[in-house]
């Protein structure tokens, strides 16, 4: 981690209240973890040529900057004033989901956090392009539905499947657990094959392992796979576990192998985490990038 520059996190915003709910969050997080914001508004193309009837493209841009760039800008005030945490707003123009994935490389971000409707409310530009950013994103994406307090992540829910993807979650759940004092719950579930359940055991041993040697404190819970609906077990167990975060891979390398957590566990979790925020983690084939803060 450089000492000269703060590693950054990027919020997405509309001024809708899921989203302004997601800025607040994100700017405790932020706090924790004495990090800047990027605040940034997005503006889609078609959008700008109806705001604006008249003028070149960079005209266009201009006159767009000059009408939401101050209510950016209070935003951000605000969040110093608060968080005492540094913001940068920026406008910028393009598609919603390839813009945010865009900007956080650009500025280096650690994670995205932003708000979600989930998928039985009202879409409006965040909420409906959260989906295509967990998907396009190679850093975390944090996404919540509500303005719960983030003062800790306390309780963190670790799904465990046999993806050796899903064990690149560890070094995520480690490095929180380590700055927010965590407890760590596992759940994983068992399978009729032997072979597969064998492997299971060594993903869950590996796991528990893991955050042992890093003073980690976990727990552990097995269901059975046969006579349950892992996406529905999570959210109990987030529930009994009163989870602060949820903690999920949102793919898999390998599309055909079924036993993966894959993009329908992920889009269910975070359509119906209700409270709880959830972490959205791609698999890499590089792993955990240890200075990553967030």
């Amino acid at each position: 981690m450089s000492i000269s520059k703060k590693n950054a996190m990027l919020v997405p915003v509309d001024f809708s209240e899921i989203s302004l709910n997601a800025l607040d969050h994100a700017a405790q997080v932020a706090k924790h973890f004495d990090n800047n914001l990027v605040i940034l508004y997005i503006l889609e193309e078609h959008l700008l040529s109806s705001l604006f009837t008249f003028g070149h493209y960079d005209e266009k841009q201009k006159m767009a900057e000059e009408k939401f760039l101050p209510q950016l800008k209070e935003l951000a005030t605000n969040i110093k004033d608060k968080y005492k945490v540094e913001c940068n707003p920026e406008i910028r123009v393009g598609r919603i989901y390839k813009t945010i994935v865009e900007t956080a490389i650009e500025h280096s971000c650690d994670c995205i956090i932003m708000g979600t409707h989930g998928a039985s409310g009202v879409e409006r530009i965040i909420g409906s392009n959260s989906s295509k950013v967990i998907n396009y994103s190679t850093i975390p994406v944090i996404v919540l539905k509500t303005n719960k307090n983030p003062n800790a992540y306390k309780n963190i829910v670790f799904p465990l499947d046999l993806s050796t993807e899903s064990k690149q979650k560890v070094k995520w759940a480690i490095h929180l657990g380590k700055s927010y004092k965590s407890t760590i719950h596992i759940l994983t579930y068992k399978v009729r094959d032997e072979f597969l359940n064998n492997k299971m055991s060594a993903n869950l041993q590996q796991t528990e392992n893991l955050l042992a040697q890093n003073g980690i404190p976990f727990t552990v819970k097995i269901v059975d796979e046969t006579g349950s609906d892992f996406a529905e077990e999570t959210l109990k167990f987030a529930e009994y576990s009163q989870a602060d975060l949820i903690m999920i891979m949102t793919q898999s390398e390998d599309k055909a192998i079924s036993e993966y957590i894959i993009e329908t566990y992920a889009q269910r979790i975070v359509n119906s985490s209700g409270i709880v925020p959830v972490m959205c983690v791609n698999p890499s084939r590089e792993g955990f990038i240890s200075e990553f803060i967030i």
